[in-house]
């Protein structure tokens, strides 16, 4: 998921802190879930755990004294506002998957006939093209951050390993979402897998089956419209577990990028 840093430099606090160890014990979870793995859903919620705790840590007068006095402030600035766009862009495109399912859903309440009609699935495919191609886009855009660490301070590398797991984790929604064609589906399966611990995985698995019905095809036509409606139904109750863990993170984002405007305006 994330490159671990564990050296520690003078400049920052050796005195034991809670906002510190808060920071730090978040960081740890994340490094073992990326080896023991859980669903995505937990990994946005401890995202927004770990940004809570960061946010406690820069208001620390320590801290703060550090982040004015370091040019690199402004690379964190940058970094944040790449993550909060990004963010937010997930939530759009998470918005429209949840919307094109309801309509499609309506759609065939509405008809009230035995199998969607041709013009429902074909409204529905156009729909989920255009999702994918966002996703696409989005993920081709987060090639633009800068993960290297480009000085030994421990802050700015506790600040790089939390982006970095904001960018693995905001990708593999995205991805999880895409469903345009096989091979996403494929990649959608195998990357929950790495989310999956043993004793949750008939929950991830049941994630991936849910969220694997948007990949609903023209051929699919026929398919009887109870099954379809079910099919439907269980991938936007992920889909909105999903959105409600992107909104917790965003409103987390934004308010980690708040608290380091504050610090650079002081």
């Amino acid at each position: 998921m994330a490159t671990t840093y564990h050296s520690r430099s003078n400049s920052f606090p050796s005195q034991s802190h809670p906002a510190i160890e808060s920071v730090e014990d978040h960081l740890c979870s994340l490094r073992a879930d990326d080896s023991e793995s859980t669903s995505v859903c937990s990994n946005l919620a401890s995202l927004r755990n770990l940004h809570e705790g960061i946010n406690d840590l820069i208001q620390m007068p320590s801290i703060q004294q550090t982040l004015s006095h370091e040019n690199w402030i402004n690379e964190l600035l940058e970094g944040s506002l790449k993550l909060v766009d990004l963010c937010s862009l997930s939530r759009e495109i998470v918005s429209l998957t949840k919307e094109s399912v309801q309509d499609l859903e309506s759609s065939i309440r509405r008809n009230k006939t035995e199998t969607a009609t041709s013009a429902d699935v074909s409204a529905y495919v156009a729909s989920r093209k255009k999702i994918t191609k966002m996703v696409n886009k989005c993920i081709k855009n987060l090639k633009s951050f800068n993960n290297k660490s480009a000085t030994d301070n421990e802050l700015w590398r506790m600040m790089k390993e939390a982006e970095s797991h904001d960018l693995s984790v905001l990708k593999s929604v995205l991805i999880l979402l895409s469903g345009d064609n096989e091979t996403s589906t494929k990649t959608s399966w195998s990357l929950l897998s790495k989310f999956t611990t043993q004793n949750r995985r008939v929950y991830s698995e049941s994630v991936a089956e849910d969220l694997s019905s948007l990949n609903i095809q023209k051929s699919t036509k026929n398919m009887d419209s109870k099954n379809m409606l079910k099919q439907l139904k269980s991938s936007e109750m992920t889909i909105q577990e999903i959105e409600d863990g992107l909104e917790a993170l965003f409103r987390s984002l934004v308010k980690t990028r708040v608290s380091l405007l504050n610090v650079l305006s002081h």
